[in-house]
């Protein structure tokens, strides 16, 4: 059957026969009953008439023993408009077989059907239009698969049992994406195998399994094979054609795709099939299909077949290849979009939560980011660019790293967004974006916040009481030449700030102001199942405001950022103001001393009095205003010394004539951690001591 007669056939006979659904994966292999005796003088196929208006009623055999026609297009006058359709060609007799029986129907009438078989075996696709039927339907279960086990696994149940009894699927390893040129030896690995179960339902026509097991399958075969440059196999593949095992060239190149032991594993005859899986570039695997000795062997035409399941399994392949590529892509863009892991700076408890729009659309515009801030300070921010796209989380990104060095600078919560909204208009025109910053303070218990076009905070009270905090909205970044105003709250300890973006509230079901609302009351009713002295657990509480979502109010990615205000209290800060001169290293080795008493940490003055005295000396000698000197005590025991002069200390290793450049040095051995950031009014130097 050539090519032409596969794709040309009249759509009258593309229909399924009856009481046979083409998309079964039993498909052809249908039980025929026991048949009586055959008439002599039969022919293989019945005749049909070329040029006339008639078609013989031919009859195929039901799963249940019943005779239904073979075609859709009954004979009657009704059809003789339709071209008839040409008998097949070149169909070979199975041996052993009868070339025709009788078959009698349920009116008693006898019908005449084509090729026979022996009780329970199956009935072979012999005709063009089953062939046709099956392609249909075994692309299309190749399609239904995205990623490359479902398509890989969609061939394997399309061709096994309806074409084949076995099927072994070898891909290469690793597999090609796009353009990309491999390096190295061309190696396949067998990626799948299928067959016909031990098992089989007899009466639906399933014949007995021929050894070996069908778990033997993959160990009789071999798991790697590499291609040799100019071998069989890659003469075969490069040839793109399914071939027969018994040709010359696949009798070579079956031992090595196979191995040794799975030369065993192809029968006699035409009854395997080698078939190349070519991409859009270049071969990717290779498919061999097999048929068990009992069954009729292959023929001509089932090679079209065998090249049509192969090619559009390929083509699924490398869709699949790259689609993977695209999803490892945006997963990545996601992570270093967004923080990894969040600070744990002193005084503030820290969760969060993303949620993109769509699995297939996983990064968006929206961010959140905690940022450490001098004097044990911490910036949350929040926003949203419009859109969900990769564009938006490219602006997001470019934002978000705008935001960080801004922070770095230690610029109010106003300037901050005026230059954010400077950055978004260098971007261009229509680059918007929403933004919410805010500072906390653990020291004073006080937050400022700036925003611009926002949603508005919520802020959990320890008693379980919620409110939306009053902040200006102002204009989204990007507007230009617009003032942004920062307010300064209360943040008592305990209590729970909760900054989001709008997709958490606003949906084609509510409006954002319906959707704060019903945020408000879920986070009150959460409060109070724990009662009004234990505020309820963090990560808790992010689950259960993410489950007030239904499942239709998600049209848009959600970044959900809690604060828990622990704060530090007034009794474990020292705070003192020294004046630049000769003796404030002293004066602060005396205070530190004091204070460390009254916190009993003696063990640590010698330590403390040591950095202290190297920081404040160093501070002395550059600086014109009065110097701070400020201890925390935490988890952890913290000195800070700010100044007003904005160059940053450095860390240098000091050569045995320098009287100084020691400093830095100790306080880098001794210390937990140390650092220096500069201010809008100078700089500060701080470092961390383990209490105990």
């Amino acid at each position: 059957m050539d090519a032409t007669r596969v794709t040309e056939q009249p759509t009258s006979f593309e229909r399924p026969q009856t009481g046979v659904n083409p998309a079964d994966p039993r498909g052809a292999l249908l039980r025929t009953p026991a048949a009586p005796e055959p008439h002599a003088g039969t022919t293989a196929l019945p005749a049909q008439a070329r040029g006339t208006g008639e078609t013989p009623s031919a009859t195929s055999v039901t799963p249940g023993g019943g005779a239904g026609p073979e075609h859709s297009q009954p004979a009657t006058a009704e059809t003789d408009t339709h071209r008839p359709r040409p008998a097949p060609e070149a169909i070979p007799a199975q041996p052993g077989l009868d070339q025709e029986r009788s078959v009698h129907g349920p009116g008693g009438q006898e019908r005449r059907s084509g090729q026979v078989t022996a009780p329970g075996r199956p009935t072979p696709m012999r005709r063009d239009g089953d062939r046709l039927r099956f392609v249909g339907a075994a692309t299309r279960r190749i399609a239904r698969g995205i990623d490359l086990d479902e398509i890989v696994m969609g061939l394997c149940r399309a061709t096994v049992p309806t074409f084949s009894d076995a099927i072994l699927v070898y891909l290469r390893d690793p597999l090609p994406v796009g353009d990309e040129r491999p390096t190295g030896p061309v190696v396949l690995r067998l990626r799948r195998t299928d067959r016909i179960p031990e098992e089989r339902d007899t009466e639906n026509g399933f014949m007995p399994v021929f050894q070996p097991e069908p778990s033997e399958l993959s160990t009789l075969t071999a798991e790697l094979c590499e291609v040799r440059p100019g071998g069989a196999l890659s003469e075969v593949l490069r040839g793109v054609r399914p071939v027969f095992a018994d040709a010359p060239a696949a009798r070579a190149a079956l031992p090595e795709l196979l191995g040794d032991d799975g030369e065993a594993l192809v029968p006699n005859g035409q009854r395997a099939i080698l078939a190349p899986l070519r991409g859009r570039r270049r071969v990717i695997g290779a498919a061999v299909f097999l048929r068990r000795p009992e069954r009729i062997p292959f023929e001509a035409d089932d090679l079209l077949v065998a090249a049509q399941l192969a090619t559009h399994s390929a083509l699924g392949i490398d869709k699949a290849v790259l689609y993977g590529r695209e999803a490892y892509i945006a997963d990545e863009l996601q992570r270093t979009m967004l923080p990894e892991t969040l600070p744990q700076p002193t005084g503030v408890r820290l969760a969060s939560r993303y949620l993109p729009a769509a699995e297939t659309a996983r990064v968006g515009g929206d961010w959140y980011d905690a940022i450490p801030l001098p004097g044990s300070r911490v910036a949350l921010v929040v926003g949203d660019v419009m859109g969900h796209s990769m564009t938006s989380a490219a602006i997001m990104g470019q934002l978000r790293t705008t935001a960080q060095t801004l922070a770095g600078l230690d610029l109010p919560p106003q300037e901050v967004l005026h230059h954010l909204d400077e950055q978004a208009q260098r971007l261009g025109t229509d680059r918007m974006a929403t933004c919410l910053y805010a500072v906390y303070d653990p020291v004073s218990h006080r937050i400022t916040v700036a925003n611009a076009g926002h949603p508005p905070p919520v802020l959990l009270h320890l008693g379980g009481r919620a409110e939306v905090l009053r902040v200006p909205a102002g204009a989204p970044i990007g507007v230009g030449g617009v003032d942004f105003e920062a307010v300064e709250l209360d943040a008592p300890a305990g209590a729970t700030l909760l900054l989001y973006t709008d997709g958490l509230v606003e949906s084609r079901l509510r409006d954002v102001w319906t959707g704060i609302e019903q945020l408000r009351e879920k986070l009150a009713a959460t409060a109070q199942l724990t009662g009004p002295d234990h505020p309820p657990p963090l990560e808790a509480l992010c689950d259960e405001v993410l489950d007030m979502l239904g499942p239709g109010d998600r049209d848009d990615d959600i970044a959900l950022l809690a604060a828990r205000f622990d704060g530090i209290a007034p009794s474990d800060v020292a705070y003192w103001f020294l004046e630049p001169e000769e003796m404030a290293p002293g004066k602060a080795r005396r205070l530190v001393r004091r204070a460390l008493a009254r916190w009993e940490l003696e063990d640590l003055t010698d330590s403390v009095e040591l950095l202290v005295s190297e920081v404040v000396t160093n501070a002395v000698r550059y600086a014109s205003r009065p110097i701070t000197l400020r201890l925390l005590r935490t988890d952890v025991l913290r000195c800070e010394v700010g100044d007003d002069v904005p160059q940053l200390p450095r860390l240098r290793q000091a050569r045995a004539t320098d009287e100084g450049g020691r400093g830095l040095y100790l306080v880098n051995r001794l210390a937990r951690r140390w650092g220096a950031t500069r201010l809008s009014t100078g700089k500060v130097v701080w470092f961390e001591l383990n209490q105990g």
